[in-house]
C-alpha cells in the first residue's frame, strides 16, 4: 500500500470521549505521516501524552501549536508562559522527535511528491475585525457586546511581547525568511492552527469571533509558497474550501458535542496520497 500523509486538529484530549478517540488513530500502512494543527489540550501533560502516542505509530508527526496549547491554566502544574510555554512545547516535541515550525521543513515524496510539508506558526493580531469595526479596540467592544469572547484574552499571556498582536507580527518576521529560503518550484502544504486567509472565517455562527482566527499578513501564502493544499483547524467546522484553486482543509475534530452533533467522529484527513 502506497503512503499517505493525515491530518487531524483540535483533538482536545481533555474531553474524555475525544481521548478514547485520539488513542484509535492509527496509520493506513506503516510509512504514513500525520499532520496535528493544534487545540492537542489545555495542559502540557496531555499534550505529550497524545503526541507520544500518535508519534509511535506513525512514521513522521508534524505539530504547529493551537491556542489551547498555549494558555496558562492555573491547575497546570506546567506554569511557564507565552513565548516560554512555546519554547518547552518544542523541547518536548522534539524529545518525542516530533517535528514542530522551529524544525527542519520535511520533504515527502510519496506518490504525490515531492511536497515540503511546511509547518507554520503565527498566531492572530485582531486584523479580521468584526463587521462594522475599523480599529482592534471597536472590534473587541463589538465581541464583548455580542458575547462572543475567545477564552484566549484571560489563559493566552503574550510574555515577553506587550500583547498578542506583538507576538504575531514577530512570528510572521520570524517566518518570512524560512519561506523565501524554499527551493524554487517545490510544492508545499502550509499547515497552521489559525486559517491564513480571512475568507475561511465565513462560515462561522458568529462573525465577531473571526479576529481571533488568524491575520491579514498571511493573506496569499498560498499562492506565493506554491502550496499543494493548505492545512488548518480551530474553527470547528471541517471540511475542504477551496481557494484560487487551492485546498483548504479544515480538519477538526472539535468538543464532544459538535462532533456528535455532525453524526459522528469523523476519521483522519487524507491531504496527500491515493486515496
Amino acid at each position: 500500500m502506497s503512503n499517505s500523509v493525515f491530518a487531524v486538529s483540535d483533538l482536545h484530549v481533555s474531553f474524555g470521549e475525544n481521548r478514547r478517540i485520539a488513542d484509535e488513530i492509527r496509520p493506513e500502512s506503516d510509512g504514513d505521516w500525520l499532520i496535528v494543527a493544534g487545540d492537542v489540550a489545555d495542559t502540557f501533560a496531555d499534550v505529550e501524552w497524545a503526541l507520544r502516542r500518535l508519534r509511535a505509530r506513525f512514521a513522521e508527526v508534524v505539530w504547529v501549536p493551537g491556542n489551547h496549547e498555549l494558555w496558562t491554566l492555573p491547575a497546570d502544574p506546567v506554569q511557564v508562559r507565552g513565548e516560554e510555554r512555546y519554547l518547552a512545547l518544542v523541547d518536548m516535541c522534539r524529545g518525542l522527535g516530533v517535528r514542530t515550525p522551529e524544525d527542519e521543513f520535511a520533504r515527502w515524496e510519496g506518490a504525490d511528491g515531492p511536497v515540503v510539508i511546511v509547518p507554520l506558526f503565527v498566531l492572530y493580531d485582531y486584523s479580521f475585525r468584526a463587521p462594522g469595526t475599523s480599529t482592534k479596540q471597536e472590534s473587541l467592544r463589538a465581541a464583548y457586546r455580542a458575547r462572543v469572547v475567545c477564552t484566549d484574552e484571560m489563559f493566552l499571556p503574550p510574555d515577553p511581547y506587550p500583547d498578542r498582536e506583538s507576538w504575531c507580527r514577530a512570528r510572521v518576521a520570524q517566518t518570512l525568511p524560512r519561506l523565501a529560503a524554499l527551493e524554487p518550484g517545490v510544492r508545499t502544504v502550509l499547515v497552521s492552527h489559525w486559517p491564513l486567509e480571512r475568507c475561511l472565517t465565513e462560515p462561522l455562527r458568529h462573525p465577531e469571533f473571526a479576529q481571533w482566527c488568524g491575520t491579514t499578513l498571511t493573506g496569499g501564502w498560498h499562492r506565493t509558497y506554491r502550496a499543494a493544499a493548505a492545512v488548518y483547524g480551530h474553527l470547528h467546522i471541517p471540511g475542504t474550501r477551496t481557494v484560487d484553486g487551492v485546498r483548504f482543509e479544515e480538519v477538526s475534530l472539535g468538543y464532544p458535542k459538535e462532533w456528535k452533533a455532525r453524526g459522528d467522529a469523523p476519521p483522519l484527513r487524507r491531504i496527500l496520497g491515493p486515496a
